[in-house]
């Protein structure tokens, strides 16, 4: 699989990400064996970049065994999903470095902007951990473009999680000029809107109890029936091109000149597998600028 630099000078990282979300029980309950089968087969299918969090329920434990003895096969990131306060940045490292069952983490990223404490002293704490060998790189998620320029101010950030896919395109107005300018990647979550690209949810779908997307605002049916026919049409050019939405969703993602890699979820070795195999798609700049034509200036802002 095609590798990119994270930054300026970051590692190498497969251009899919396993997100690994899902794998927790994010969309629904699964048997460790089954997320563990799913996280060898992205491995094996070229995807050296795993990224969880803090806050994703076991995400943590279940990548701490399903990377016993493939450690140094992966690019491993996880976010500090709570406060940014010294008191719990520290145990929180130390619950996620225990929960993964290694020494150091390659990328940790904070999970959302937290003003209440000032930036310059939570980068300064991130630094820290980083000089003590507990953190190689250091990434932020869902900042403001206002908010990247604040933290690059005090320390090299190597990565952004902007949430960033063809129905939300909000960040091309100031999170990825911002990037671009400070030399940050982007690797963007949601990249299938969490399955609305897919063209599997539709008006009336009921998600199970312990999926946490039945919760969401963008699967409400007024919020549906208003992206359905955009999502139509791209599902039919998709297919025009012998592709499905999914595919089409990591491939335009991938086509954009500030995407480093593209975070993907899986609950199945079979996701996992294809997601990967849709890195393959390279869309030209015909196809985007038909691709443009239909999205229009339709944006999904919740």
């Amino acid at each position: 699989m095609q590798t990119r630099k994270l930054g300026k000078d970051g590692p190498e990282v497969s251009v899919i990400c396993l997100g690994a979300w899902p794998l927790g029980g994010g969309m629904g309950l699964i048997s460790d064996k089954q997320a563990i089968e799913t996280i060898h087969a992205s491995i094996d299918a070229g995807a050296n970049f795993i990224d969880t969090a803090e806050g994703y329920r076991t995400s943590e434990s279940i990548l701490g065994k399903a990377l016993q003895g493939r450690r140094n096969d992966v690019i491993l990131a996880t976010k500090l999903s709570g406060d940014h306060s010294l008191e719990h940045m520290n145990s929180a490292i130390e619950n996620s470095l225990r929960a993964l069952d290694t020494d150091y983490i390659d990328l940790y990223q904070l999970h959302r902007p937290r003003p209440e404490t000032p930036i310059e002293d939570t980068i300064t704490n991130l630094e820290k951990l980083r000089d003590a060998g507990k953190i190689r790189y250091i990434g932020v998620s869902n900042f403001s473009g206002k908010q990247h320029r604040e933290a690059a101010q005090h320390g090299v950030i190597h990565s952004s999680q902007p949430r960033y896919n063809m129905l939300h395109r909000q960040p091309e107005i100031d999170v990825l000029p911002a990037c671009l300018d400070l030399g940050i990647g982007i690797i963007p979550h949601s990249s299938l809107a969490k399955g609305i690209l897919t063209g599997n949810y539709r008006p009336g779908y009921m998600f199970p109890d312990d999926d946490e997307r039945g919760e969401k605002r963008e699967f409400q049916d007024d919020v549906l029936n208003f992206a359905m026919p955009v999502v139509e049409k791209l599902l039919e050019w998709a297919g025009d091109h012998g592709k499905e939405g999914a595919q089409l969703a990591i491939a335009w993602l991938l086509a954009q000149p500030t995407v480093t890699s593209c975070i993907v979820g899986a609950k199945t070795p079979e996701q996992a597998v294809y997601n990967a195999a849709a890195s393959e798609w390279i869309i030209s700049e015909d196809d985007l600028d038909e691709i443009s034509t239909i999205l229009g200036d339709f944006l999904l802002t919740i």
